[in-house]
């Protein structure tokens, strides 16, 4: 199948917008100013709700309208392809023109850097508003920062993502091989976009790490915050329901089935919206841990010791002793 090209083909929308982000002031100042210069096709009563709809819960207006624009949906998709596709390229999920491997990651890396680097900035963009301190040429110094850090890590990323397709082929008899693993695995599509999102976030990035996790949660049912930590050979079987929350710490050989949620033990009001609650409130799970289907485990004090076995359904809201079997037959 030949790889198809991105330069004659006609952008939509959300791809225009992120191509030229990093070259024009316009998005910066958000859509509004593009529909107010449009032609008017509509009545003077739709005006009239949309300020009713835009003076509703106006905190939202200085908490997002405000800010200017996120990268869109189709952006973050596109972005996430171009990612897997240079951490798994054997695999030519974007298709191939025949050429040899190492060009085709090459090519498909210098469209992923404007691509991260743009949608980086959009998500830095609110620290580069008036009174925020920050002009516009600091974040884009800062995103084409991340950027290159970002894409310098790759090569870790991909084999830290080797040692966790390994463990599922080890861990899952129902394997034939490699390749249907990296064509077909859920768990490995969303730990790779995690690996990706943890790296961004961990190096200052904003809002942009949390969206490529939620592309994945999308497309697998798997839920895992950027702000975990997770250790090397990470297997997730199935996948589906599973919840990786923020404060997360998560060990080496791990293995993890559907329907499990690694969860705070409960939510409090925070008493403020201007940043993410620094406290650890999601559990540790230590190096060789099994947890089985729809294990919920709760809270930042607990800790799942060292080659415990969770078994599935349990509740857990108590630190397990190392090499414990919790709710698992004899």
């Amino acid at each position: 199948m030949a790889r198809p090209s991105r330069a004659s083909a006609t952008p939509d929308k959300g791809e225009l917008s992120l191509s030229t982000s990093f070259q024009s002031e316009g998005l910066v100042r958000g859509a509004g100013a593009a529909a107010d210069s449009a032609p008017s096709q509509f009545a003077p009563t739709h005006l009239k709700l949309a300020d009713q709809v835009l003076s509703a819960a106006a905190g939202l207006s200085k908490g997002l309208a405000s800010e200017g624009p996120l990268p869109t949906r189709q952006d973050i998709r596109l972005l996430v392809e171009e990612l897997v596709e240079v951490l798994f390229p054997e695999s030519h999920r974007m298709g191939t023109n025949g050429g040899s491997l190492r060009h085709h990651v090459a090519a498909t890396i210098a469209e992923l850097e404007s691509r991260l680097q743009a949608a980086v900035f959009l998500g830095l963009h609110r620290k580069c508003r008036s009174g925020t301190g920050a002009s516009a040429d600091t974040c884009r110094r800062r995103a084409h920062g991340i950027t290159e850090r970002l894409l310098r890590a790759l090569p870790e990323i991909r084999a830290e993502l080797g040692r966790d397709v390994l463990a599922a082929f080890e861990s899952d008899p129902a394997a034939s091989g490699i390749d249907e693993i990296v064509a077909c695995y859920p768990g490995l599509y969303a730990i790779a976009i995690y690996r990706v999102a943890h790296h961004l976030r961990r190096d200052g990035a904003e809002v942009v790490p949390r969206m490529l996790t939620e592309h994945a949660h999308s497309r697998t049912g798997i839920d895992i915050n950027p702000g975990a930590t997770i250790g090397k050979s990470f297997f997730i079987d199935h996948g589906t329901g599973i919840v990786v929350g923020e404060t997360t710490v998560i060990g080496n050989r791990v293995r993890i089935y559907q329907g499990v949620t690694l969860g705070a033990l409960s939510v409090r009001d925070r008493g403020r919206t201007d940043r993410p609650n620094p406290k650890k409130r999601h559990p540790t799970i230590e190096d060789d841990v099994i947890i089985y289907a729809n294990a919920t485990i709760l809270g930042g004090d607990t800790v799942i010791g060292r080659g415990a076995v969770v078994g599935g359904n349990a509740w857990i809201t108590y630190s397990v002793p190392a090499g414990i079997r919790v709710g698992v037959g004899t």
